[in-house]
C-alpha cells in the first residue's frame, strides 16, 4: 500500500536517526582498511567501483538535503536557519577537534608536549578545522607518522565544509528562487530545485564514465539537492513498497556490471533512503527516541582508529573496526548528550530574541505614529 510522503514528512517519527548511525558506523568500517593499511581489501569497492565509506557519505547527503530543506522552508527566516545550523554543527566539531589535537595529538606525537602545542601547525589544524570555510588540515606535528595511513588524524572531517556549503547555497538560492517565484508562478521554486538535482545527477553520472571521481562538489551536489527535491515534491510522491523492492532489485541486478550499478544506484538512492526513513514502522522507529549519535562517531572514530592502530601495528582490519567502534560509541554518546543535545535546545533563542525585537518594533512605530 503506498502511502504520500507529504503524509509523513510532517512527522518526526522517523527512521533518520537509525539510518545515520548505520551510514556513520559503515564509514567507521570503510576507513579500516586504509587505516590498517589494507585499503585494497575493502569488499564494496573489489564489487562496484566505489566503498563503503563512499556509499554511507551519500546517505548523510541526501537525508541532509532533505532536513535541511525542511528546516530551512518551515522556519522561513535566513538568520534562525542560520543559527539553528550553527548550533548543530559547531559546538560539537569544536569540541572534537580540540579532542584530536589536545589529547590525541598530545599523546601521540613524536614532538615535546611544549614545542607540540607551540608549532604553528596545532594551531592551524584547531582554528582550520573549527572554522571549515577554508577547507580542512589534516596533519599534526608528529602525530601517527608511523602509522600505515600517515599523518592524517581526521580524515572523516572533509567532507563537512562541502555540506556547510550546500547548506549556504541552499539558503540563498532558496531565497531568490522564492522572491522569483512572484513573477514566475507557484512552482517556479519546485521546478527550479528539481533541475538543480537532475542536471548535477547527470554531471555525477558523466564524470564516472570519464573517469574523474575528484568532483566532490557536484556528486554531493547531486545527492544533496536530491534530498531537497523530495522534501519540495513530498506533495507529489508516493512512497510504495512495491516501487521500493523493484528498485531494489533492479539495483542488485545491476551488480552485474559496474557501470549500470552507478547509473541505477544514482537515480534510485534518494527514493530508497526516502522511503526507508518513513515507510518501515514499528520497532525501528524506537530508534528515534534514543538519540542522534551519528555525528559524534563520524567526528571521532578517524582519531580513535588511528590511534587503535598507533598501539596495536598490524591489527586487522575487521578487529579495528570492532574495537575502534566500541570506544568511538561512548564518546559519540557523550557528545549528543553533553554538547550536541544542550546546544540544540538553544534554537529557540532565537526565535525569543526574534519575538521581542517584533514588540519593540511595533511599539516604536506605535510612538512614533502618536507624534
Amino acid at each position: 500500500m503506498a502511502t504520500a510522503l507529504y503524509r509523513c514528512a510532517v512527522s518526526r517519527d522517523n527512521n533518520f536517526n537509525l539510518i545515520r548511525f548505520l551510514a556513520a558506523a559503515l564509514v567507521l568500517f570503510s576507513h579500516s582498511f586504509p587505516l590498517a593499511g589494507k585499503g585494497d581489501d575493502e569488499p564494496l569497492y573489489a564489487l562496484v567501483g566505489m566503498s563503503w565509506g563512499s556509499l554511507a557519505v551519500d546517505v548523510f547527503f541526501v537525508t541532509s538535503g532533505f532536513l535541511i530543506a525542511r528546516s530551512f522552508f518551515e522556519r522561513k527566516s535566513l538568520l534562525a536557519f542560520a543559527w539553528a545550523r550553527l548550533l548543530r554543527i559547531y559546538p560539537a566539531l569544536i569540541v572534537a577537534v580540540l579532542f584530536s589535537a589536545l589529547i590525541v595529538g598530545g599523546i601521540f606525537t613524536t614532538h615535546g608536549l611544549a614545542a607540540y602545542l607551540r608549532d604553528p601547525q596545532t594551531r592551524e589544524y584547531i582554528l582550520t578545522n573549527s572554522y571549515l570555510l577554508s577547507g580542512i588540515k589534516f596533519g599534526l606535528p608528529g602525530v601517527f607518522a608511523d602509522n600505515p595511513y600517515k599523518d592524517g588524524v581526521n580524515g572523516s572531517l572533509w567532507t563537512l565544509p562541502y555540506e556547510v556549503k550546500l547548506y549556504i547555497r541552499l539558503a540563498l538560492g532558496g531565497l531568490l528562487l522564492l522572491y522569483l517565484q512572484r513573477y514566475f508562478g507557484r512552482h517556479f521554486l519546485k521546478i527550479s530545485f528539481l533541475s538543480i538535482a537532475l542536471v548535477s545527477i547527470l554531471l555525477n553520472i558523466g564524470n564516472h564514465f570519464q573517469g574523474d571521481s575528484s568532483e566532490h562538489f557536484i556528486r554531493f551536489s547531486a545527492t544533496f539537492f536530491a534530498g531537497t527535491a523530495f522534501y519540495l515534491f513530498r506533495d507529489h510522491i508516493m512512497l510504495s513498497s512495491k516501487a521500493f523492492w523493484a528498485l531494489s532489485l533492479l539495483l542488485l541486478l545491476s551488480l552485474l556490471q559496474k557501470d549500470l550499478f552507478f547509473v541505477v544506484y544514482s537515480l534510485g538512492l534518494p527514493y530508497l533512503i526516502i522511503y526507508l526513513a518513513y515507510a518501515p514502522s514499528g520497532v525501528l522507529k524506537a530508534f528515534n527516541g534514543f538519540g542522534d549519535y551519528s555525528y559524534g562517531i563520524y567526528i571521532y572514530a578517524f582519531p580513535v582508529q588511528q590511534s587503535v592502530a598507533a598501539m596495536a601495528p598490524g591489527i586487522a582490519p575487521h578487529a579495528l573496526a570492532a574495537l575502534s567502534f566500541a570506544i568511538t560509541l561512548p564518546l559519540a554518546f557523550a557528545s549528543w548528550h553533553g554538547v550536541e543535545k544542550r546546544c540544540l535546545k538553544m534554537k529557540g533563542g532565537y526565535q525569543s530574541f526574534e519575538r521581542r525585537l517584533r514588540r519593540l518594533r511595533l511599539k516604536v512605530t506605535a510612538k512614533l505614529s502618536r507624534v
